[in-house]
């Protein structure tokens, strides 16, 4: 029997017949809850989203972190080692793969855990966050840089009009964004994953502190000048092997001509990161004290990655 003759199973089944009517409606109502089953679950995480907390020292990234963990700011400590908590995102805060779903879905009630870790900000204890950074095994959904604004102002100018703070804070992030600029140029693969980016500016709800926009064109203008020395320090030591020093030649590794944002001409802008797939925002808040915007931007960025 053909398969197009009137009796043939492919003409019953597509013909006017009740087992045809009844196989469609089945089809109609189940293939949606399937689909849906599937592409739900194959988008489920299969790891805790983990957010990599920098800053240099005294800026406040533990009592950031405490406060996003138990959510009441306290006194701290110098950090030693790297500390990891697990936190839960607030139930105000909605993920932004949650946006689209419905409230009376039972994932939305459950809390959206995540991973913070601090790491310590003295000079010396900065290698544990490098270390972090370079991890290609457990690379961090986000990155929070914190930073004091307070200790960013004019006021915190010590004697001889040098900001120590500033430069401190500028040159750290300076370093940060660099390693991710080289992590990207050294990737295998021509299609890295964006990574974002926050610097945090904390201690808003003090009266010396600069707003966040004031604080974002402070760094990029310090960044400039760090990016600025650096360059001309590499252009000296290019010059030696010429008759004009010892050693060295033209064929340095490229590694140590590297200068952020592809070059050190004219300013430098946060908005350039993007090229290497950096993605920086500035957001202000405070981890302490009752005054000021406290955390909800933070938890908005987060919220945001997730």
């Amino acid at each position: 029997m053909a398969w197009y003759d009137e009796d043939s199973w492919l003409t019953q089944a597509v013909g006017p017949n009740i087992w045809a009517v009844i196989g469609t409606i089945l089809l109609a109502l189940t293939l949606p809850i399937v689909l849906h089953w599937f592409i739900y679950r194959s988008s489920v995480l299969a790891k805790t989203p983990s957010f990599l907390v920098l800053g240099p020292s005294g800026s406040g990234k533990t009592a950031l972190v405490t406060k996003l963990e138990t959510g009441h700011g306290s006194k701290t400590h110098t950090s030693q080692i790297p500390l990891t908590v697990q936190s839960h995102l607030p139930k105000s805060t909605v993920p932004k793969s949650w946006q689209y779903r419905s409230t009376a879905d039972y994932e939305t009630k459950a809390p959206k855990p995540l991973l913070l870790t601090d790491t310590p900000g003295h000079a010396k204890l900065r290698h544990y966050a490098y270390n972090s950074l370079a991890s290609t095994t457990n690379p961090p959904t986000g990155i929070l840089f914190v930073v004091d604004a307070a200790d960013l102002s004019s006021s915190g100018t010590a004697t001889g009009g040098a900001n120590f703070a500033l430069s401190d804070t500028a040159e750290y992030l300076h370093d940060v964004l660099l390693s991710l600029q080289k992590a990207y140029n050294n990737a295998k693969t021509s299609k890295a994953k964006e990574i974002p980016f926050l610097v945090a500016a904390n201690k808003l709800d003090l009266f010396t502190a600069l707003p966040a926009v004031a604080v974002k064109s402070t760094l990029e203008k310090d960044i400039t000048r760090i990016r600025e020395t650096r360059a001309r320090g590499l252009l000296g030591v290019s010059t030696i092997g010429k008759g004009e020093g010892l050693g060295g030649n033209d064929e340095e590794g490229d590694d140590e001509r590297e200068v952020l944002g592809g070059t050190s001409e004219g300013d430098f802008k946060f908005a350039t990161m993007e090229e290497w797939n950096v993605s920086v925002e500035v957001v202000g808040g405070n981890a302490v004290g009752e005054d000021g915007p406290g955390v909800e931007g933070w938890w908005e960025w987060i919220g945001a990655q997730l």
